[in-house]
């Protein structure tokens, strides 16, 4: 029998933040706000990562956290189905509708779309499937070291697993067959960096140099300039995957990626006073 992994909200973070649960498709959505602060007009739809595997864990839960302190952003976190009892499709047939109720209900010029390894290149999938049918786009895109090809056949991966030593190419790509299923191990659904990059806007990605994902990162920018597409890539030197998350890569390089995310975040639902307590309590 194989379980349906989903993802637990841990008690300290209820303590700090504001957390519904809501019912889509038969899975949870946590929307997430601050508890007894000031709201922002940002809302920020958020896919973890997990390899495809794995559900939300308690560093993504205090990330988010930090980010809805930071900016009184609210967060939208689905539970999205994980492999092996599902594949690619299941995810697909939940967050296609799910992106559509959002911009039904919300401004996109307020919505960021953030995602993390396997979220991030959920979340460019994503939004390149909704390009197809020509709907609003996120105002903002921000993918911390995204996974855009579980194939990971690009020649400079196995150089950089030199010094990677948290993910295993071997390892990923198992996780990645199996989301793929049957038939969609060439999908660009599963590939997001095989697909129509011509409709995307303001995307930026944060990336390590010590991290296996990174020379597809940079294949993308490759791909989307050549489509007249603008892709801002951020890269931190020696810093392993989703570092910032983790914090695994040492303080300093840690609060500058987060300090990039605040600056991005900071046109869209964020005011200048507020951007200027953060900075002073840092």
């Amino acid at each position: 029998m194989i379980i349906d992994i989903q993802t637990k909200v841990p008690k300290e973070i209820k303590e700090t933040c504001q957390i519904e649960t809501e019912q889509f498709m038969g899975r949870n959505i946590f929307i997430v706000t601050p508890k007894n602060k000031e709201k922002s007009d940002l809302k920020i739809l958020y896919f973890h990562g997990g390899s495809y595997v794995a559900e939300a864990t308690k560093q993504h839960w205090e990330f988010i956290e930090q980010i809805v302190k930071d900016t009184g952003a609210t967060v939208i976190l689905p539970d999205y189905p994980l492999t092996p009892k599902y594949n690619y499709k299941d995810v697909f047939k939940m967050v296609v509708p799910l992106y559509k109720e959002i911009i039904d209900r919300v401004d996109s010029n307020q919505l960021v779309m953030m995602g993390d390894s396997a979220g991030g290149g959920l979340g460019l999938a994503l939004e390149e499937r909704v390009g197809e049918e020509n709907l609003a786009m996120p105002a903002k895109t921000i993918l911390i070291s995204p996974w855009l090809d579980v194939r990971l056949t690009n020649p400079v991966i196995d150089e950089v697993q030199k010094n990677d030593k948290q993910l295993n190419k071997e390892t990923l790509k198992l996780a990645g067959i199996s989301y793929a299923g049957d038939d969609g191990i060439n999908s660009y659904l599963v590939n997001p960096i095989e697909g129509d990059l011509s409709k995307l806007k303001n995307v930026i990605i944060l990336i390590g140099t010590y991290d296996i994902l990174n020379p597809d990162v940079n294949l993308l920018k490759e791909k989307a300039t050549e489509v007249g597409v603008q892709i801002e890539v951020k890269e931190y030197e020696q810093a392993g995957h989703i570092w910032m998350i983790e914090k695994n890569s040492g303080q300093e390089l840690t609060q500058q990626a987060y300090q990039d995310i605040l600056d991005c975040l900071a046109s869209l639902g964020l005011s200048q006073t507020r951007q200027e307590r953060i900075l002073n309590e840092r």
